[in-house]
């Protein structure tokens, strides 16, 4: 399959039914607030290196989580009584996005969080697309992660923890506040053990995006 090119004056994507099952769908563009909510709308998104030009995708099969489906274990839940961490939404952005940038991982050689994205997504949190959601230890930022809101769907992008169980702690509330203002679910976009592991499971890209299609007739306040 070729993959197309996609220019600056044009804001539509190839259908994402089509793309392989990897999902790389096109390639090109930019970054701009239009742009990037077309892609999720259509339940697409940018991930590529440094040394690339923007890829975009939408892979088969998709990593989502119910929000009733969040996996609680004991030893999580005994955290969360304590009040171990404060969390909070919304108050460090692009701090969030640095961090994420800079965490170790053992799985991957170098970041895919360049500064152009750092910046363009700080662009969608200032027009109220992007959020954060943090967890705060001694008043340090120390876990947390950030995503889109399309429609009733929160799009996860990527989470970071300097502390142990920070950011399952921040994921666990950004879960219960998404249940509690009426979103339907958290997209994980790719399969991983950890967050398969609180409950995260695969569906078909068809069976996402036909649940895309409904989310964003909806419009919840995050």
């Amino acid at each position: 399959m070729q993959i197309p090119p996609l220019t600056d004056d044009v804001y539509t994507f190839p259908n994402p039914r089509l793309a392989c099952d990897e999902g790389i769908l096109a390639y090109g563009g930019d970054l701009t607030p239009a742009r990037l909510i077309s892609a999720y709308a259509n339940g697409i998104f940018p991930w590529y290196n440094e040394d690339e030009p923007i890829l975009w995708w939408s892979p088969n099969p998709r990593l989502i989580m119910e929000l009733d489906e969040f996996k609680l274990s004991k030893s999580l839940a005994k955290v969360i009584k304590k009040e171990k961490f404060e969390i909070k939404f919304d108050t460090n952005f692009t701090q969030v996005m640095i961090e994420c940038k800079n965490m170790f991982r053992p799985d991957q050689d170098g970041t895919w969080l360049q500064d152009e994205l750092i910046e363009a997504y700080t662009n969608l949190h200032n027009l109220g697309y992007a959020h954060s959601f943090e967890s705060y230890y001694d008043g340090k930022l120390v876990g947390g992660g950030y995503g889109l809101v399309i429609g009733d769907m929160f799009c996860g992008e990527s989470m970071f923890a300097k502390k142990s169980d920070a950011s399952k702690v921040a994921l666990y509330h950004l879960v219960q506040r998404l249940k509690k203002n009426g979103f339907s679910l958290l997209d994980c976009q790719t399969p991983t053990n950890h967050l398969q592991s609180l409950g995260a499971k695969c569906i078909t890209r068809d069976e996402f995006l036909d649940r895309l299609s409904v989310s964003i007739e909806n419009f919840p306040t995050f």
